[in-house]
């Protein structure tokens, strides 16, 4: 096994989701940069133009394919539930509404860019040059949409992919504005600073949130997802990266403390994986021992048949409690789907919920945070 990961009977629709959203980025990175390129009528003896755009046509097909087959991965996974309608129909999705409406304005511009090319002698060039230019607005939606509705987007190699494809494009547009330089001088000043400033802002944004702390809850992902209960769904809030702090509504925990923090409250985690294989016949288990400190101990072992990427989950454990006990809270897995797990605890009187997302993991290493909430009626 190349890592000791954990994966579930409906984790394979959850990698093909995320696996055709970075293939369909890419493609499109590489359709916008083609389209860079037709535009400045770029040619050499070793690439003639017509080869550019024969590139960017086939491109753009295998783009709105892999879009097609993300939006229909994304549709059949039950976990987040997402409708048809939602997208096509902006900001409709219960599941991170914003985010997962930039992905319809996308999907719904390359629609747009399809039906026209497909009409392009009936409609006018005019009309058809304006659709395609406003195409090109569907790179940064779909590059922001992958960011704030991906679940792994602060994976290193997933990060690196972002980075890539961004860098790709930036210097493709610089290459465009210079080209002809000065010519439209005015315009094109005007374009590279709202461009500039675009981007600045762009990466402000995904540095304070998709890879910042928190992000999952504040995304918008449905509360029932993140282990919230009805009771004390106000108070805490549960990150999808490493580095939350309690807020002013949550009791207890400060880093380091080691004592076990009043409920509910929120804790930063980092710790080891280890994996275990088990007999030829029987099953593997993956473990997550975390910790905050001493005040808070949290170990998660999920055992199944071994799978590519680790195991499918067929029975767990979860144990939680500070340095001196820390079983003092026992119980299972109740939710597992990519980087978020849900689980329910009991101990000393009490039933807790456990919301758990994971910001890192790699065979040997794991990082994330974890909410803790009294179930409701206990």
């Amino acid at each position: 096994m190349p890592s000791a990961a954990v994966a579930t009977a409906t984790s394979p629709l959850w990698f093909a989701t995320r696996a055709t959203g970075l293939i369909a980025l890419v493609l499109l990175t590489g359709t916008v940069v083609l389209g860079i390129m037709t535009s400045v009528r770029f040619a050499s003896p070793a690439w003639p133009r017509f080869v550019t755009v024969s590139l960017h046509r086939n491109l753009s097909l295998l783009t709105i394919t892999f879009t097609g087959l993300h939006v229909l991965t994304t549709i059949t996974d039950p976990f987040a539930s997402i409708s048809a309608v939602s997208v096509v129909v902006p900001f409709t999705s219960g599941y991170r509404r914003i985010w997962l409406g930039f992905g319809a304005v996308a999907f719904d511009l390359l629609l747009a860019v399809l039906v026209t090319s497909l009409l392009r002698t009936r409609i006018g060039p005019r009309a058809w040059r304006a659709v395609h230019w406003a195409g090109y607005a569907c790179w940064p939606v779909a590059l922001v949409h992958g960011l704030g509705t991906g679940t792994d987007g602060a994976a290193r190699w997933v990060l690196a992919i972002t980075v890539v494809c961004a860098l790709a494009v930036i210097s493709a547009g610089v290459w465009r504005l210079a080209a002809g330089w000065p010519a439209h001088a005015g315009p094109r000043v005007a374009a590279a600073a709202a461009a500039a400033a675009v981007a600045l802002a762009t990466a402000g944004w995904a540095w304070a949130g998709p890879l910042g702390p928190g992000w999952a809850r504040r995304a918008g992902t449905p509360a029932a997802l993140l282990a919230r209960s009805s009771g004390n769904g106000a108070t805490a809030s549960a990150g999808s990266a490493a580095g939350v702090s309690g807020g002013s509504g949550v009791s207890g925990l400060r880093s380091g403390s080691s004592v076990f923090p009043a409920l509910p409250f929120q804790a930063r985690l980092a710790g080891t994986v280890t994996f275990a294989p088990g007999p030829a016949s029987g099953n593997s288990t993956v473990t997550l021992a975390m910790a905050d400190g001493s005040a808070v101990r949290l170990k998660i072992a999920i055992s199944g048949p071994a799978v590519q990427g680790g195991v499918a989950m067929t029975a767990s454990s979860v144990t939680l409690g500070p340095a001196s006990a820390p079983a003092r809270y026992t119980g299972h897995v109740v939710v597992l789907e990519g980087s978020v797990i849900q689980a329910t605890v009991s101990g000393a009187g009490q039933r807790l919920s456990l919301g758990i997302d994971l910001t890192s993991q790699t065979s040997t290493a794991v990082t994330g945070t974890v909410t803790a909430q009294q179930q409701a009626g206990e």
